[in-house]
C-alpha cells in the first residue's frame, strides 16, 4: 500500500543523515515501513524513497562520534516513552500528513516499536517514532500541527478494532440492557498496548460555587499533565458532566485549548450541583464514564461539598467497579486497569472556609472586590456622615468579613464564629461607633456576613444593624448587599499564582499517589504550597458548622486556624486603640517609634496606622519619625502619633510619614542617636527594603559606641523587589504584582487584537527578578528574563524562535498576544526598545515587537487587601517582640562597661521579621547581613523562587538554552 503523505509544511523532500553502515541500512528499512514509501534509487551512500506526492533521501556520512551521540538520544527517548513527551524533548522534528495514522503505526515491525502516539493508541490522530538515526519522525492526519480535529472520516472498523462503545454508546444507563461492555482489545499486540495503558489519562473538574482563580488552576492542570506525557481531559459541568459522560462533557484538551485563561474570570468548563451524584447511581455512572473515557486520575477544584463527593467517589471507586463487572458493562481486564482512582482536591471557594489552609483559590479576589467597594462606599458615606452596613458573603465562614474589617478599618464586623446575644451584639457595636463618633470621626462602617447569628442561632440581617444605628444612635444609615459583584472580575495576582501552583503540585500528587495514600488536598500555609489529607481537612471544615449549629461557639472557633483568630484578636485590639482602659500596667508602657526607609511601598501606611493604634491599645505610646533618618538628624521630625489624625490610613497607597533611601551613617547616626536619647525611645520598627536593612545593621552594629540603640528593633520588609534576606514576602509586593498585572491584561489584549505582535515590559525589581518571574506566572508571559540569569545571545534566538513557532500556529486565531517581560536590570545592553528591535528584525516579517514601560505604576495605588492585612499582622507581631525582649537588653542601656554587643542575648534583639516557607520567623540582623547577604547586589543569597521560574517558563512551552559557563 502506498499512503498518500504530503508533508505538513507543504515542502515536498527531507533528508535524513546516518552516521553508521548499519543505521544507513535499518533507516531505509524503517522510512520505507512506516511511510509505505518505495525505494527510487539505492547505492552504497544514498537512497531515494518516495511516493506520488514526497520522498526522503537517506545519506550515509560515516562519524562514529555522531553516531554515538544519536544512539544516546535513542536510548534516553526509549526510556522516556511512558513518562515524557518526545515533542517536548527535541528543538524540531519531521512530521507528515496522512489520512491514515494507524495503518502508519501497524505497518512498524518489532525492531520499531519506540513509538508514542495521540490521543491514544486506539484511535491515533498523530504517531510519532524515533528513526535509526535518533530523529523523531511522524505523521499526523489533522489539519495541522496544533489542531485536535481530523482531516478524514474516523477509521472503518476493517482497518484498526476495537471494542471501545461510540459516543453514541458512551452515555447509555446502567440498566439498558445492551449487552457490549468496555474492553482493551486494540488490534495492537505486545509492547505497543502496554504503552499505551501505562500513559496516565488525568482529568480536572470545577465544582461548586465558581471561583476566580479556577481557570488558571484548569490551564496548570492540563499544561502540567500534558508536559509529563499525560493525557489531559476536563469534565464539563462538574459532577453533571461526570453524571451525563460522553464527549461532549469528559473531553481531551490539548496545550492550545486553555490558551490565555489565566486572565478569564469564573470557570470555563462550568460548573453545576448534581443532585444525581449525591446517590449511588448517578456515581455508578460517573464511574462508568470516566473509565469509557479512559481517565484514572481526577483532580477536582471546588469547595467542602464538591471535594467531599470527590472522597466519597474514591472510597467506593472499588465497589462501583466491582458492581459494573457485575452487570457486564465492563470486562475483567479493564476491572484490572482500572481498579485505583487517584484523586486530588484543589480547593475553589471565595468563603476561604477550608481548614488545614490559608487561603483558597478566589478568596483574594473576592476581597479585593469588598475592599474596593467599600473603598468607595466610604467617600460618599464622609461626604454625608453617614453610616453604612455592608452585607458580604460568608454563610457558615466570617473570614471575608473579619480581612476586610481589618483591610479598610471598619468600625464593627458580625461573624458567625462569634455571636453574642442580642443585647450585647447591639451594646458592643454602639459603644464602639459611639466613641468613633465623639472623636470626630464623620463615617461608620458595619461589616455583616451573611452567616452572621446571635447566640441564639438567630440570623443578624443587615436590615436589624440599620434599625439600631439609627434608632439608638440616630445615624443616617444606608444598607449596601455586594451579592454577586464578590464573585465577578478576573483573579488577583495571587489567586491567579496560588491557582497555578496548586493546580501543577496536584498533577505531582496524582502521579505519585499509591492505592494506599490518603487522597490529598493541596494547601498553602503562610508561602508554601503543602499537601494535606483531603478527608481530614473537610472532616474539620464540616466540625465548625456542626459546632456552630451545637452552639458550641469557642470549640467554633478553636476549630478555625490559628490566623484567623490571630486576625480577629488583631482586630479588636487596633478598632479599641485608645478609646478604652490600656490593657498593661503602667510599668510596662513604652515608647515605641517606627520609621519607612526606601521606596514607597502597597502597606507601609497599614503598617503605620496598625502599629500605632495597637500601641495605643497596650498602653504604649507610637511616635513616627517623619522623613526617613534625614528628617529625624537634620530636622528632628518626631511626633507622637494619635488616632485620629490617622483615619483612612489603613487603606491608602505611599507613605503618610514620608520615605527616602538615606541610612543613618549618611543622615549622621550620632544625630541619629541623639534623638533617641532625647525621645526615650524603648524600641523600634523600621519598614522599608533593602536601605532599611542596612539601616538595621548600621543600628545594631552601633550599640558599643551608642546606648541610645541598645533597645529592640525591628524591620519590617516592604519592597516590591522582594529582596530583603530573611523574608519570602515583603510588603507591597503582592500590590506591585496586581499593578503590573493589570498593566500586561491591557497591553496583551492590544497585543492579541493587533494579531502578530509582542510586547516588551519592563519590570521594576533592581538585582531582583521575583517581580518579573511572578508576573510572568500570573499573565501567562511567554518570556521573563531576569537579572539572576541575564540575557545571552542563545536564549534570546531560541525564544523569539519559539515566538515564530507560536505565531505561525495561531493562524490568526484570538487571545494571542504575546507578553515578554524584562526586569530592568537583566541586561544594561538589551534595554525595552532594543530588545524590540532586534526581535522584529530577527522575525523577518513574521511578526513585530514593541516595548512598553509602566514605571512607577508598579508601586501601585490602593494597597492590595493582602498587603494592608499582612502588615497589620506583621506590625502586632513586631510591637509584641519589642514587649517580649524589653528585659533582655534594657539593663544594658545604662551599662556601658558590661555591654557586650557579641551576647547572642543582646544580638537578637536586631531582628527582620519574615515569612519563611510555612513559618512567620525572626531572624537576628547580624546572622543575615554577615553569612546571608550578597552586599554588593543587594540580594540575599539564596533565590527562593527559582522553582517558580522553573514552572512559569514549563507552562508556556519555552524551551531553555543550557549556560556553556
Amino acid at each position: 500500500m502506498t499512503a498518500d503523505i504530503p508533508l505538513v509544511n507543504g515542502t515536498s523532500q527531507c533528508t535524513v543523515t546516518a552516521h553508521s553502515p548499519k543505521s544507513y541500512q535499518t533507516c531505509i528499512e524503517f522510512y520505507s515501513q512506516f511511510l509505505h514509501l518505495e525505494p527510487e534509487s539505492v547505492n552504497a551512500q544514498s537512497t531515494v524513497l518516495r511516493n506520488s506526492s514526497i520522498s526522503v533521501s537517506i545519506v550515509l556520512r560515516e562519524d562514529a562520534n555522531k553516531q554515538a551521540e544519536s544512539d544516546a538520544r535513542i536510548k534516553k527517548l526509549a526510556s522516556e516513552r511512558d513518562t515524557c513527551d518526545w515533542r517536548s524533548q527535541v528543538s524540531d522534528s519531521f512530521v507528515f500528513k496522512s489520512a491514515d495514522a494507524a495503518s502508519c503505526r501497524a505497518s512498524l515491525d518489532a525492531k520499531f516499536d519506540n513509538v508514542q502516539a495521540y490521543p491514544t493508541d486506539l484511535f491515533p490522530m498523530e504517531v510519532y517514532a524515533v528513526d535509526p538515526a535518533g530523529n523523531v519522525v511522524g505523521v499526523t492526519k489533522t489539519k495541522n500541527a496544533v489542531s485536535a480535529r481530523p482531516t478524514a472520516p474516523p477509521l472503518s472498523a476493517g482497518t484498526f478494532t476495537s471494542n471501545l462503545p461510540s459516543s453514541a454508546q458512551s452515555t447509555v444507563g446502567l440498566d439498558s440492557t445492551d449487552e457490549k461492555s468496555i474492553s482493551l482489545s486494540t488490534g495492537v499486540t505486545g509492547g505497543d498496548a502496554d504503552s499505551a495503558l501505562k500513559q496516565k489519562a488525568i482529568a480536572v473538574m470545577t465544582s461548586g460555587g465558581d471561583a476566580p482563580g479556577m481557570n488558571a488552576n484548569v490551564r496548570a492542570i492540563v499544561r502540567t499533565a500534558i508536559a509529563k506525557g499525560c493525557r489531559a481531559y476536563v469534565v464539563m459541568e462538574g459532577y453533571e458532566g461526570l453524571v451525563r459522560g460522553g464527549p461532549e462533557y469528559i473531553k481531551q484538551f490539548s496545550w492550545e485549548d486553555v490558551r490565555g485563561w489565566s486572565s478569564e474570570g469564573g470557570t470555563n468548563i462550568g460548573t453545576a450541583r448534581c443532585m444525581e451524584f449525591r446517590e449511588r447511581p448517578g456515581r455508578l455512572l460517573g464511574a462508568l464514564h470516566l473509565i469509557e473515557a479512559g481517565v484514572d486520575a481526577l483532580i477536582v477544584c471546588g469547595g467542602d461539598g464538591s471535594l467531599t463527593g470527590a472522597d466519597l467517589f474514591r472510597s467506593e471507586w472499588p465497589s462501583l467497579l466491582q458492581e459494573l463487572k457485575g452487570t457486564g458493562k465492563i470486562t475483567a481486564e479493564v476491572f484490572a486497569r482500572y481498579k485505583h482512582l487517584n484523586i486530588c482536591g484543589t480547593v475553589g471557594s471565595i468563603d476561604n472556609d477550608m481548614s488545614t489552609t490559608d487561603a483558597t483559590i478566589g478568596a483574594y479576589s473576592s476581597l479585593d472586590r469588598i475592599c474596593r467597594a467599600i473603598d468607595y462606599i466610604e467617600a460618599t458615606a464622609k461626604s454625608h456622615s453617614r453610616a453604612f452596613v455592608v452585607e458580604v458573603m460568608g454563610r457558615n465562614c466570617g473570614w471575608l468579613a473579619l480581612m476586610a474589617g481589618i483591610a479598610t478599618s471598619a468600625d464593627y464586623i458580625l461573624i458567625p464564629e462569634k455571636p453574642a446575644s442580642s443585647r450585647e451584639w447591639q451594646d458592643q457595636m454602639c459603644d464602639i461607633v459611639g466613641k468613633h463618633r465623639s472623636r470626630g470621626k464623620r463615617t461608620t462602617i458595619v461589616i455583616v456576613a451573611e452567616g452572621a447569628i446571635a447566640n441564639d442561632l438567630t440570623p443578624i440581617t443587615p436590615n436589624d444593624v440599620h434599625k439600631v444605628l439609627c434608632d439608638r444612635l440616630k445615624l443616617d444609615t444606608r444598607v449596601t448587599t455586594l451579592g454577586h459583584v464578590q464573585r465577578g472580575g478576573t483573579a488577583v495576582a495571587f489567586d491567579r499564582i496560588l491557582a497555578t501552583l496548586q493546580g501543577v503540585e496536584a498533577v505531582n500528587a496524582v502521579l505519585e499517589t499509591t492505592p494506599d495514600t490518603p487522597s490529598p488536598l493541596i494547601a498553602i500555609n503562610e508561602n508554601k504550597i503543602t499537601r494535606k489529607s483531603l478527608v481530614e481537612s473537610v472532616k474539620l471544615t464540616k466540625s465548625v458548622a456542626e459546632a456552630i449549629q451545637a452552639k458550641d461557639f469557642k470549640k467554633a472557633m478553636s476549630l478555625r486556624d490559628t490566623e484567623f483568630v490571630e486576625h480577629l484578636n488583631n482586630f479588636m485590639a487596633v478598632n479599641s486603640a485608645d478609646h478604652n482602659p490600656p490593657k498593661l500596667p503602667q510599668d510596662k508602657r513604652l515608647k515605641i517609634a517606627i520609621v519607612n526607609v526606601g521606596a514607597p511601598a502597597g502597606g507601609t501606611n497599614s503598617a503605620v496606622y496598625s502599629m500605632a493604634t495597637y500601641c495605643m491599645s497596650q498602653g504604649h505610646r507610637p511616635y513616627a519619625i517623619y522623613n526617613g533618618w534625614s528628617g529625624l538628624a537634620r530636622h528632628e521630625s518626631v511626633r507622637t502619633l494619635d488616632w485620629k489624625s490617622m483615619l483612612g490610613w489603613q487603606s491608602l497607597g505611599g507613605s503618610e510619614i514620608g520615605t527616602n533611601r538615606c541610612t543613618p551613617e549618611e543622615a549622621d547616626i550620632g544625630m541619629v542617636a541623639y534623638y533617641f536619647q532625647k525621645y526615650k525611645f524603648d524600641g523600634l520598627i523600621i519598614v522599608g527594603g533593602f536601605e532599611a536593612f542596612v539601616s538595621l545593621h548600621q543600628l545594631e552594629r552601633a550599640r558599643a559606641n551608642f546606648p541610645a540603640f541598645r533597645i529592640p528593633m525591628v524591620l519590617m520588609p516592604a519592597t516590591l523587589s522582594n529582596n530583603v534576606p530573611g523574608t519570602e514576602y515583603s510588603l507591597g509586593t503582592d500590590t506591585a504584582l496586581n499593578a503590573l498585572m493589570d498593566y500586561c491584561d491591557v497591553i496583551k489584549q492590544s497585543a492579541a487584537s493587533t494579531r502578530g505582535r509582542a510586547f516588551v515590559v519592563d519590570v521594576q525589581g533592581g538585582n531582583s527578578g521575583f517581580l518579573a518571574t511572578n508576573a510572568s506566572l500570573a499573565v501567562g508571559a511567554q518570556v521573563s528574563y531576569v537579572p539572576e540569569e541575564g540575557i545571552s545571545l542563545e536564549q534570546l534566538s531560541q525564544d523569539i524562535e519559539t515566538l515564530a513557532e507560536s505565531f505561525e500556529t495561531a493562524q490568526g486565531r484570538g487571545r494571542f498576544g504575546k507578553l515578554i517581560l524584562k526586569s530592568k536590570n537583566a541586561s544594561k545592553v538589551f534595554t525595552p526598545e532594543v530588545l524590540a528591535e532586534v526581535i522584529t528584525a530577527e522575525a523577518k516579517g513574521a511578526f513585530n515587537a514593541k516595548s512598553a514601560e509602566p514605571g512607577h505604576v508598579q508601586q501601585g495605588g490602593l494597597p492590595s487587601p493582602i498587603d494592608r492585612t499582612r502588615a497589620t499582622r506583621l506590625a502586632v507581631k513586631a510591637v509584641g517582640f519589642i514587649e517580649d525582649h524589653q528585659a533582655d537588653i534594657c539593663s544594658a542601656r545604662a551599662d556601658d562597661e558590661e555591654f557586650d554587643p557579641d551576647n547572642r542575648t543582646v544580638s537578637v534583639t536586631a531582628t527582620v521579621l519574615g515569612i519563611k516557607g510555612s513559618d512567620i520567623v525572626f531572624s537576628p540582623i547580624r546572622q543575615l547581613y554577615d553569612f546571608e547577604t550578597e552586599i554588593v547586589k543587594r540580594m540575599p543569597k539564596v533565590i527562593h523562587w527559582e522553582a517558580t521560574r522553573a514552572i512559569a517558563d514549563s507552562l508556556v512551552g519555552r524551551k531553555k538554552v543550557e549556560s556553556k559557563h
